[in-house]
């Protein structure tokens, strides 16, 4: 049974007008998967995350400040693309305690799969510094409570997202017990995750595509370089970044994936899992910003995780 986590505090983070990281993300997944054939989900509320949590991945210094600056009223802006309303504080919290919600509920075999639906996304987000529209790392977070509380030995986090995951590259640079995986354009934002970035124990896996390379060269990616190094690793547990903004819609970049990929490599992913972790995997929305791609890809990608 696949779990699905969000809450309705992921709308009030407030974004400055035209600014792609919208609220209405968030309904446009929600509409999608309130269909009649999603009805067999398990639906729950992302609870609020501690910051004993976010503290596994990020500096005390930095959260303590992020917390200080959050606004009571109007806007603060931390960078160009970075902004804070009223309502962003409690939106990174629930993001925070879904993924690790989600976590504890597929490792304690509650539940196969989970996927949530949260917003803003997390993998920008260095040790100690937010960037990219993000703030705390929901997916690094989530691999590190797995291991501090489930004694897990090998996790493994696969963003195919469009942008790199600079951020869970950065928590993860030194880590022997965590692989990173990501597909993503280059040259784009961060600039990060060229091929040859492969961390101090060669457990970061970086497959940039180029603009336009389209569904068989990302998926000639996986076959050929992620799913083996993956293999190869067995991973207890599979964290998923879930960018859907690959799709050939997005305004925010060209790869030009269909929503049919998003589906596939759910199902390879969901086959890793299932040789060395039990089938457990845990998924959380990245970006994804073209609304009708947004759906047709959570749809694909959700639709996988129910087939488990």
């Amino acid at each position: 049974m696949t779990l699905l986590l969000t809450h309705t505090a992921c709308l009030d983070h407030v974004t400055p007008p035209g600014h792609p990281e919208r609220p209405d993300r968030l309904r446009a997944v929600a509409e999608v998967l309130g269909e009649e054939r999603f009805k067999p989900l398990t639906r729950g509320e992302a609870p609020e995350g501690s910051l004993d949590s976010v503290m596994l991945c990020h500096g005390e210094h930095y959260v303590g400040e992020l917390r200080h600056i959050a606004p009571q009223s109007g806007m603060i802006y931390i960078d160009g693309d970075t902004s804070m309303s009223p309502g962003t504080w409690e939106a990174v919290m629930r993001g925070v305690g879904g993924a690790v919600a989600a976590t504890d509920a597929v490792m304690s075999g509650t539940h196969q799969n989970a996927f949530v639906a949260v917003r803003p996304p997390g993998h920008h987000a260095e040790v100690s510094k937010p960037m990219g529209f993000c703030f705390f790392d929901n997916v690094a977070i989530a691999a590190r409570h797995a291991q501090r509380k489930y004694g897990i030995g090998h996790a493994a986090i696969v963003d195919f997202d469009v942008h790199h995951g600079n951020g869970t590259q950065d928590i993860f640079w030194h880590d022997p017990t965590v692989m990173y995986c990501s597909t993503h354009q280059m040259p784009l934002f961060p600039g990060t995750g060229a091929s040859g970035e492969r961390g101090e124990h060669d457990t970061i896996v970086n497959a940039p595509l180029a603009s336009e390379d389209g569904s068989a060269k990302f998926r000639a990616a996986f076959e050929n370089l992620i799913l083996p190094q993956l293999q190869k690793f067995s991973p207890e547990l599979i964290i998923i970044s879930a960018g859907f903004d690959a799709h050939y819609r997005d305004p925010l970049a060209s790869l030009n994936l269909k929503a049919d990929d998003f589906g596939w490599v759910t199902r390879k992913l969901m086959d890793v899992a299932d040789h060395s972790a039990g089938g457990r995997v845990v998924s959380v929305l990245e970006g994804g910003y073209d609304l009708q791609g947004l759906k047709e890809s959570v749809a694909a990608h959700v639709t996988a995780l129910m087939g488990a």
